[in-house]
């Protein structure tokens, strides 16, 4: 299965064809992408501590391309778990986007699921991959925790990669994490220092009103920063959920694996009732890509593609 994107350069393309939104919602400054035909309810993507907007570019690329709208976003600096739903709704009216799908992956998916319990109305389906349910087991492994405003910049970096570049990688999961390195370098002191206290603040996700089977859980079976024992718990409380197991691709298979992601995360959203307008994307000059809605290539090569999921 080949991608329409998946060299490396594909990133230098993406800056040149998506354009980057900076917009002030209240005392919070986002920084996201929304590509896509605006009359489909958009797939919004949540990063980890270590992702910003740009992470899941080949999904923003290969999904529009098929009539999907995706909205990637940073995680603003907000300092608490309560601050984080509030701005996230905020934002959310700001860009008049009423009701969403979530796709989350490590701390972005504990994020979803606090937003899908503080605000079921918006949510529609959730998409959760090599997340967790609750932040003790990480702020007992952060004890210096509540200093974390006052760390240097380096030491929060060091800390943030921890984990993620330990042992011999395969190319396509090494090319991932490089990839992800670069951005933690992109991020100031205090976006470093916010998500760390989000993700080391206690807090843990309550029921959902959400059915299970509008959620998917898409979990990688090999090398991963989030403890099997996490992502066991995230398995046992949404039970009837939809699995969507990767046998590689290690913290960040959105880029290492993004076929095999960008194909469940298509699966997911038939299956909720999302349907495309490829008719909204109109064919222009063959390797050229339009930077609004109106001018994107339509391509459908991975219709083909066979669903070898379980449910």
């Amino acid at each position: 299965m080949k991608g329409v994107f998946s060299a490396p350069g594909d990133y230098i393309h993406f800056k040149s064809q998506v354009p980057l939104h900076k917009i002030p919602v209240g005392s919070k400054q986002w920084r996201y992408y929304d590509f896509g035909p605006k009359s489909v309810a958009p797939l919004i993507c949540l990063p980890g501590t270590a992702g910003t907007a740009d992470v899941y570019y080949k999904q923003i690329m290969s999904l529009s391309l098929k009539g999907y709208r995706v909205i990637s976003v940073d995680i603003p600096r907000v300092w608490n778990h309560t601050e984080w739903i509030q701005a996230f709704e905020k934002f959310l009216d700001a860009i008049d986007v009423h009701h969403i799908h979530l796709y989350g992956t490590s701390l972005g998916g504990f994020l979803a699921q606090l937003f899908a319990h503080k605000r079921p109305r918006r949510v529609r389906s959730l998409i959760l991959s090599n997340s967790f349910l609750d932040t003790r087991s990480f702020s007992a492994a952060m004890p210096w925790a509540p200093i974390v405003s006052w760390t240097p910049s380096f030491l929060l970096k060091r800390y943030v990669l921890t984990g993620i570049r330990d042992g011999p990688l395969e190319p396509f999961i090494a090319d991932s994490v490089d990839f992800v390195v670069s951005q933690v370098e992109t991020l100031s002191k205090d976006d470093l220092a916010s998500r760390l206290k989000l993700t080391t603040d206690d807090a843990s996700v309550g029921p959902l009103l959400l059915s299970d089977s509008l959620i998917t859980i898409m979990d990688t079976n090999d090398l991963c920063a989030i403890p099997q024992e996490l992502k066991d718990q995230l398995s046992e409380r949404y039970p009837e959920a939809r699995r969507a197991y990767l046998k590689s691709g290690g913290d960040f298979p959105f880029l290492s694996r993004p076929d095999e992601v960008n194909l469940h995360l298509q699966l997911h959203l038939r299956r909720v009732g999302v349907e495309p307008r490829p008719d909204l994307v109109h064919n222009i000059p063959k390797g050229d890509i339009g930077g609004s809605p109106s001018k994107e290539n339509d391509d459908d090569s991975d219709k083909s593609d066979k669903d070898n999921t379980r449910d």
